[in-house]
């Protein structure tokens, strides 16, 4: 497989993960559910953001925006970040969260949202 085709197959990942984040903003709009606040969190330290948007992960760690931007809020921790909040961009969205992670940590992301849902 060349890379040219790997290149494809991921840029197919995105976009459908990108079409289920914007489904699940849908329905949590449906739902009445408003964005909040999003917190980047470095180990137990937890910093502001400019950001709105819902968790997907009860951990902090994942966040979708109102636009289905998919962030991971994880950051190295940081003096500055403590007083000045921490700067996140929005990340590609894979189909599998935590693909390569330890076992038992790896969730397909439509499962991910699914489970969301029903939490909330």
């Amino acid at each position: 497989m060349t890379a040219e085709w790997w290149e494809r197959a991921r840029a197919a990942e995105t976009v459908r993960a990108q079409e289920l984040l914007r489904d699940f903003v849908g329905e949590l709009r449906r739902r009445g559910i408003a964005p909040e606040a999003l917190r980047a969190r470095a180990g137990s330290a937890r910093y502001r953001t400019d950001l709105v948007g819902w968790y997907l992960r009860a951990n902090g760690s994942l966040a979708v925006g109102p636009a289905g931007e998919y962030y991971v809020l994880d950051v190295a921790p940081s003096l500055a970040g403590r007083f000045r909040g921490a700067v996140i961009s929005p990340s590609e969205p894979p189909l599998q969260v935590g693909r390569g992670a330890r076992d038992g940590e790896s969730v397909e992301l439509a499962e991910l949202l699914r489970l969301r849902l029903d939490e909330l």
